[in-house]
């Protein structure tokens, strides 16, 4: 496979296992996600942040529940539809263009990820991902 044919899908393909939800990271979300969430859970600003954030500096994360998954994981991520861009991004994330090796270090973890790709081939779907979520 030509590295200009291979597409994002072909390194990634979710197996809806939660592994991504679990661990601690933190998930930075907007002010839009944040309206987005509160809406789609009928609940107002400041009890969603109350709930189910914590603060990293100024910023709101989602929190970790007792089991160290996200507070919004229930063996499905309950805010799917409306979930933050980083989590939508999953796994083509801003560091492997620092590192591409850090999408094998990733990899051990996540079984929907393909590591039989070269860095180039990599970056280059991790770009297109990133340029068509901003």
């Amino acid at each position: 496979m030509t590295s200009d044919s291979v597409r994002p899908g072909d390194l990634f393909s979710c197996r809806c296992c939660g592994d991504c939800c679990k661990g601690y990271g933190g998930t930075y979300i907007t002010e839009n996600e944040i309206d987005n969430i509160c809406r789609y859970l009928g609940l107002e600003r400041n009890t969603f942040i109350r709930r189910y954030c914590q603060m990293s500096g100024d910023r709101p994360v989602v929190a970790q529940g007792l089991n160290g998954y996200c507070i919004l994981w229930d063996k499905v991520c309950t805010i799917h539809p409306v979930k933050p861009r980083m989590c939508k991004n999953w796994p083509f994330i801003e560091n492997i263009l620092v590192d591409a090796t850090n999408w094998q270090a990733m990899a051990a973890s996540c079984p929907g990820m393909r590591t039989d790709f070269s860095h180039n081939q990599v970056k280059r779907c991790v770009n297109e991902v990133l340029n068509k979520s901003r």
